[in-house]
């Protein structure tokens, strides 16, 4: 039992010096960030504004329900707690020191969940220190990682989640081991219970257990698995809304009609724009006139189509890039797992539009994908010092511009917060 504690706690924190360093540094830079907000602006938390106040996110929605439960079924027990946490060291007020709470905690987040990306990439495809802390870096200046760096959300807590799971099963997978029974109802209904969609993600790595479909005990020790983690989620889910399953089949239609059908701008373009690129670089923003149903009008913020042909070309770069990479490791089954796992998103989101117009918020459920793939690029190619060079260098210019462009677009959203939340 002690044995199983200590790798649970190696493989969530960070286990090495370098870890602790890259760990601690993310927590301090997006610690800065979170804290300036939730200090001297009230967007992160107000309490007359339910959602939209910046990119869709809805903030106070969350924190004080969790969401909707046909789409976050068990996140109003988590949220209960983490609201419980902010109010106990804000007095029970909803002030600054509520706010930083919430930040912070989203920070401790996004900061271990690149911990997760750098055990990852270091210790599942065994990349150099420097192509590492190349690619992590690169993640962490992501518009969904700095976003969500300091948002109270459903997203950024299952960034981590998925990113903790995919290591954990990466590991197991890469050692011939199969994925524990109490890993995948842990996986279920902390990942399926944020997130209704992502709850199929947890168990695909078991598909790829070794020599599964050869032998008939494993396939239905699979299933057994896979049954387990089902019920139990399903009895959690029940037991969340009184076991009035009616509720489900048309909250989940009405949501999908409400989330499916607005269209601001050409499909192809949301789908490049907003879900392939939006969940990395910045966009140009419009701001928008938003109420609260109860009187209360307010402005809200949101990320707009590209404007510049080398906004494209980066997108276009970057997702050529991950296609060659899959190509390339075509015959791996790590890399199967996490593009099966960003298949399901572009399913939900390109092919059946499921709110493909504010998609770039998103990312919490597969933008890590982008990096984990990247780095099987690198490992491809590791024999070849050629390609090495030429790959570090086209990371090294999508890097320089993904900052530039990121920086100036986090300063309109400054603008934006000293016009309209002092």
């Amino acid at each position: 039992m002690q044995s199983k504690l200590y790798s649970f706690f190696k493989i969530v924190f960070p286990s090495t010096y370098i870890e602790l360093g890259v760990f601690l540094f993310f927590l301090s830079v997006y610690g800065i960030l979170g804290s300036y907000i939730a200090v001297n602006y009230t967007v992160i938390f107000d309490d007359r504004i339910p959602w939209d106040a910046y990119f869709s996110f809805d903030n106070r929605s969350i924190v004080m329900t969790g969401g909707s439960f046909e789409r976050h079924p068990l996140s109003y027990y988590f949220f209960n707690w983490l609201r419980e946490l902010a109010f106990l060291f804000s007095d029970g007020k909803k002030d600054d020191t509520f706010r930083l709470v919430l930040a912070w905690m989203s920070n401790l987040m996004v900061s271990l969940s690149i911990v997760q990306i750098f055990k990852y990439l270091k210790n599942i495809i065994g990349l150099p220190l420097v192509i590492t802390l190349l690619l992590v870096v690169f993640f962490s200046f992501f518009s969904t990682s700095i976003l969500l760096s300091f948002t109270p959300e459903n997203f950024t807590y299952t960034l981590f989640l998925l990113m903790l799971f995919n290591y954990y099963a990466a590991v197991r997978i890469k050692n011939d081991k199969k994925i524990s029974p109490l890993a995948l109802v842990a996986g279920g209904v902390t990942i399926g219970g944020l997130t209704i969609t992502n709850l199929v993600k947890v168990f695909i790595p078991v598909f790829f257990e070794k020599n599964l479909f050869k032998n008939w005990k494993k396939l239905l020790d699979a299933l057994i698995r896979g049954l387990v983690m089902v019920i139990c989620f399903v009895l959690l889910y029940l037991n969340r809304i009184e076991f009035k399953y009616e509720n489900i089949f048309s909250k989940t239609s009405s949501q999908y009609e409400k989330f499916s059908n607005a269209e601001p701008a050409s499909v192809w373009d949301m789908i490049v724009s907003f879900f392939f690129g939006g969940n990395m670089l910045f966009s140009s923003f419009i701001i928008r006139d938003k109420h609260n149903m109860k009187g209360f009008h307010y402005k809200g913020l949101f990320m707009d189509v590209y404007s510049s042909p080398i906004s494209y070309l980066f997108v276009f770069v970057v997702l050529s890039l991950l296609l060659w990479s899959y190509c390339k490791n075509f015959k791996n089954k790590l890399v199967q797992i996490i593009t099966i796992s960003f298949a399901i998103d572009i399913i939900i989101h390109c092919f059946m539009r499921f709110g493909l117009h504010t998609s770039y918020i998103y990312g919490g459920h597969f933008i890590f994908v982008y990096v984990l793939l990247l780095g099987w690029l690198f490992y491809a190619y590791k024999s070849s010092p050629k390609m090495l060079s030429f790959l570090t260098a086209i990371m090294g210019v999508l890097l320089v511009y993904l900052g530039y462009n990121n920086y100036l677009r986090m300063e309109e959203f400054f603008d934006f917060l000293d016009t309209f939340y002092q």
